[in-house]
């Protein structure tokens, strides 16, 4: 599986971007894809996530300023970012996983850079 995520850049404080993640298979077969973010210096955190059917996930930092929508057509997720802050800043990595009885398989893409600044 190959993830390819775009759209980031440089951003004002409470402004709005939206990230766009095109998948190599159909996004109907995996269990799991949604996005991750990582700040220089921080850990990866987990943002927001369909699982399984159209459940929706999301982190309690993002909640009610972040929208994941998707594509089924063009296999694509997207991530709606608003009201941004510069604790925002960072790079938006694309996730996606097969989850079996005998294991899981997690794929990622390079990701993208989001700056938050004035």
């Amino acid at each position: 599986v190959q993830l390819q995520a775009s759209g980031g850049g440089l951003v004002q404080p409470g402004g709005s971007l939206r990230l766009s993640c095109a998948a190599s298979v159909s996004i109907l077969s995996l269990n799991v894809m949604g996005w991750y973010r990582q700040a220089p210096g921080k850990e990866r955190e987990w943002v927001a996530s369909f699982t399984s059917g159209d459940s929706i996930m999301y982190a309690d930092t993002v909640k009610g300023r972040f929208t994941i929508s998707r594509d089924n057509a063009k296999n694509t997720v997207y991530l709606d970012l608003n009201s941004l802050k510069p604790e925002g800043t960072a790079v938006y990595l694309c996730n996606a996983a097969y989850i079996r009885k005998s294991g899981s398989m997690h794929y990622w893409g390079k990701g993208t850079q989001v700056t938050v600044s004035s």
